[in-house]
């Protein structure tokens, strides 16, 4: 069983117009609310992909009692840790008629320091009955800073994989105490930790970096470019098709979630990356998040190109000989 954790959960509010101009009364002509949130969303493409998953977020006030509706209508398994805070809500607008797409986010939820230690709690119990954590998403607070990083350290006291898919300035505190897994966009690792990475050599760089912290797999995606990955000490450079996109948001989610179910399913790296990329492709072509069913994905396997960039891993041949 594979546990998500969300440390800032979204509750969307969907606003369709034919189109909008600015300064104008503009008339909706459909609007429906979406349980967000990185980890959310990877627990929602797991079920798609058949892999049983729980999510643990915080959740309070008005907004988090939508958000919980909508889960268990869903039927996305989850548990949280209530506030006295209001979840955070976000207005997403539609534009039909020019296939245009703007959020606009909300207040992050204020966490007290009581809040985030019964989170603690619950999350300790709760990685000890899994075999996959993933750590997801942003910190709404400083009060919420410390829970990833100590997640990470109880995934690997209790011998469990940890995902990494965050940022933010508690990222290089996640970074250090090792997780097994981490992935990121480039943009996210500029920004949080303040660095440059700006040609090949620098990315490259930069996951040999993480290795030497002891992070086994790395993944440094770039929107549509070609990215770069790390098994061990290994490079490896991913090159895959172009799309006409519709909304990209929750791509890199869906990405995680394919990393997440190759390792659940014991699969070779070559075949979840593919898997994982694949997802975020079909994942930036639809308007919903992180609902990618097996035929929207498997149609882009074949033109994902996973090649190893400077040595190469060796093949040993173990056949018995008889």
């Amino acid at each position: 069983m594979i546990l998500t954790v969300t440390l800032n959960p979204l509750l969307e509010r969907r606003l369709v117009f034919h189109s909008v101009e600015l300064g104008k009364n503009n008339k909706c002509i459909d609007e429906k609310y979406a349980a967000g949130g990185k980890g959310i969303n990877v627990s929602r493409q797991l079920n798609y992909l058949g892999i049983q998953n729980s999510a643990l977020t915080f959740l309070g006030g008005n907004n988090g009692k939508i958000l919980r509706s909508i889960l268990t209508e869903e039927k996305i398994n989850f548990s949280i840790q209530s506030t006295k805070s209001e979840t955070r809500i976000a207005d997403v607008i539609i534009e039909n008629d020019t296939k245009r797409i703007t959020t606009f986010f909300g207040i992050n939820s204020k966490i007290s320091k009581e809040e985030a230690g019964e989170f603690k709690n619950k999350l300790e119990r709760m990685i000890q009955n899994c075999s996959i954590v993933v750590f997801s998403g942003s910190s709404p607070c400083d009060e919420t800073n410390s829970i990833f990083p100590f997640g990470i350290e109880l995934a690997n006291k209790y011998d469990k994989i940890s995902i990494l898919d965050t940022y933010g300035k508690h990222l290089n505190d996640c970074l250090n105490v090792s997780p097994t897994v981490v992935h990121n966009n480039i943009s996210e690792v500029e920004e949080s930790l303040s660095i440059k990475l700006h040609n090949d050599e620098e990315k490259i760089n930069y996951l040999k970096n993480l290795y030497a912290k002891g992070i086994k797999l790395s993944f440094l995606t770039d929107g549509a470019n070609y990215f770069f990955a790390s098994k061990f000490d290994f490079i490896y450079k991913i090159s895959f098709p172009s799309v006409e996109p519709v909304d990209s948001t929750g791509s890199g989610d869906a990405f995680t979630a394919g990393i997440a179910y190759g390792l659940e399913n014991s699969q070779v790296f070559d075949d979840f990356v593919k898997i994982a990329t694949a997802l975020g492709i079909a994942n930036a072509t639809k308007l919903e998040t992180c609902n990618v069913a097996k035929h929207e994905y498997e149609k882009y396997l074949s033109d994902i190109i996973v090649e190893p960039v400077g040595k190469k891993m060796k093949i040993i041949d173990d056949t018995p000989n008889y």
